[in-house]
């Protein structure tokens, strides 16, 4: 995953893309887990992605080394804050989330000063995830160890998601600590309606049972 930047930054109608490693668990972690990684990707069309996904040598190479993989496709209902400098899922939906699943994103990178209460608190927060009501699925990914850390989420509803994010207590006292202490130098917050998957994520679809709808 490391060596694929030249090959990605080729690829025809690729906007903005991270590859990313994962830690063990549901959130944020310290241990990585050297067996699964995350590669995300915008588009400027579908059949731009289509074509990657389907035919192009780089998603062949990959699938030749791997047992599983799962692919979501997304579409941005909002997005606050910037990866690099730059905002990649700009623009967004027109249309306000109604009812059914929601994604989400969010994305840090850590200010040096504040790595040990970062690694002091978080982890707490993302074994709270392990009981979380509404939780389809959950992954920590990392672009760089330990400072420049994303988690992926997919929930039943929005209500769900809310619920998790603004009333469970270890992560509101996060969300405090981050703004009082000023933990991130960049980071983005992203909310998605999932549209389409494929493949299987620890042998299944999670959202095999959910009814999605396209635009």
């Amino acid at each position: 995953m490391g060596t694929s930047g030249p090959h990605l930054s080729k690829v025809p109608g690729l906007l903005f893309y991270k590859l990313l490693g994962s830690g063990h668990g549901k959130g944020f972690s310290i241990k990585p887990n050297f067996w699964r990684y995350g590669l995300m990707c915008t588009w400027e069309s579908e059949a731009a992605a289509d074509t990657f996904l389907n035919s192009s040598a780089l998603m062949q190479e990959y699938k030749n080394h791997t047992f599983e993989s799962w692919t979501i496709r997304l579409l941005p209902y909002q997005s606050h804050g910037q990866w690099d400098n730059q905002e990649p899922f700009s623009p967004t939906l027109t249309e306000p989330h109604t009812s059914g699943p929601v994604a989400v994103l969010t994305r840090a990178s850590i200010n040096w000063l504040a790595l040990p209460n970062f690694w002091r608190f978080v982890p707490e927060t993302s074994k709270a995830l392990d009981d979380a009501e509404g939780l389809i699925c959950s992954i920590g990914l990392g672009e760089l160890p330990f400072i420049r850390q994303a988690t992926f989420s997919v929930w039943e509803s929005m209500e769900a998601m809310k619920q998790y994010a603004y009333k469970n207590p270890l992560h509101k006292e996060v969300m405090r600590r981050t703004r009082a202490e000023n933990w991130y130098s960049e980071e983005l917050f992203a909310r998605f309606k999932p549209v389409a998957t494929q493949g299987t994520w620890n042998g299944k679809d999670p959202l095999e049972h959910v009814k999605l709808t396209e635009i």
